[in-house]
């Protein structure tokens, strides 16, 4: 294999660094990489690994592209809202890049497909938004002994690290198991500074390259955290563990485990449809509702005859909601009102009813014209 006239001229930049040169070059040209999801940290990572030249990327994501992805998932354009994810990505990908090779799964990765997904790929790149998908990764690739790229994304504040090397930690390792419920952060409804993802997934980019043309030190062993609003980096060391039930000396996983999705905990609460309480809001419009977003959340979408009292003050100000009738709660998705609910139940409210997928439920059901962020 060797570098053709146009790819010279394209990569000409990386040719003229004496640690990379054309050997470098080469090497991308026949790595393969699997971006898992093409969203905020898989957008990035999918332009710039394509514009560096790596020979075939692989995406995987079930998803369409929606209006508050293009905030910061920048492979994505407004055309592309309602489409395909991977689709959107390729069509991108095959403009800026042509000499890449895109194979796309518009699937979610799951514990009976991913070994079969991984096999063919060199290095793994993680743009998932969830812990379950996490594990799923790691797991099979510790199975299937590739590497893969850690990034995680939380308002203002990034992680990256590189698990799976040789004699380097594995994602277990740090988080043997996954957090219960209660300790999770509502994924969706936790918002993020849209520059953020690009700069972890260009930093997991960064890290691909420099694992696939064996050049420079990759973060094994080093969880690398970023705070945006301070522009402040620091690190942590992670350890192997030798009892690692993943990549320990005493193995005890054997085969992928598939955790449930970890957003909040609305078990054992009861729920209502939005279609159901806009027949009880036609019949009686003095029902109880009780939105527990945050200010500037109500302020692009709201019920009209929601009380607002956001979460996290919720406990101040949950004193005169009524315990004589039924008090109906939402968020934006529900992972928030079903934390509400649990509060509010330790504080003797028994009348309380989570209204499913919150105003985004109401939004695509109900009123077609309302705002969704």
């Amino acid at each position: 294999m060797e570098l053709t006239s146009n790819e010279i001229k394209r990569y000409k930049r990386h040719l003229l660094l004496p640690e990379f040169g054309p050997e470098g070059q080469l090497k991308l040209k026949k790595a393969k990489v699997l971006l898992v999801g093409a969203g905020g940290l898989g957008s990035p990572s999918a332009i710039y690994l394509a514009a560096a030249g790596v020979g075939t990327l692989g995406i995987i994501d079930a998803d369409k592209v929606d209006y508050s992805n293009l905030q910061r998932q920048i492979i994505h354009f407004t055309d592309d809202v309602g489409t395909s994810k991977v689709a959107s990505a390729k069509d991108k990908i095959n403009r800026l890049n042509p000499e890449v090779d895109v194979h796309v799964y518009e699937t979610r990765l799951n514990s009976s497909n991913a070994l079969d997904v991984i096999k063919d790929y060199d290095l793994v790149i993680d743009g998932t938004d969830n812990f379950p998908s996490r594990y799923l990764i790691n797991d099979a690739c510790i199975m299937l002994k590739k590497p893969f790229v850690y990034g995680g994304i939380y308002r203002f504040e990034g992680q990256c690290s590189v698990f799976g090397l040789s004699d380097g930690p594995c994602y277990r390792c740090f988080f043997q198991e996954p957090p219960k419920a209660n300790e999770v952060p509502s994924c969706a409804e936790a918002g993020v500074l849209g520059v953020l993802p690009g700069i972890i997934g260009l930093l997991q980019s960064n890290e691909a390259i420099k694992i696939l043309t064996q050049i420079g030190r990759p973060l094994k062993g080093r969880l690398l955290l970023f705070d945006a609003l301070e522009t402040q980096f620091r690190e942590i060391k992670i350890a192997k563990d030798p009892s690692c039930p993943m990549c320990g000396k005493h193995r005890t996983i054997h085969e992928l485990k598939e955790y449930e999705h970890i957003c909040g905990d609305p078990s054992a609460i009861e729920e209502i449809s939005v279609k159901n309480l806009k027949e009880l809001l036609d019949q009686s419009p003095d029902i109880y509702i009780l939105d527990v977003r945050e200010e500037a959340e109500v302020c692009v979408a709201k019920l009209p005859t929601s009380i607002v009292k956001p979460l996290s003050t919720l406990e101040t100000t949950y004193h005169d909601i009524p315990k004589d009738k039924t008090v109906y709660v939402h968020c934006k998705l529900g992972g928030r009102s079903a934390k509400a609910i649990q509060f509010l139940r330790a504080k003797g409210y028994t009348n309380l009813i989570n209204i499913a997928g919150g105003i985004n439920a109401w939004a695509e059901e109900i009123d077609p014209g309302m705002v969704k962020y």
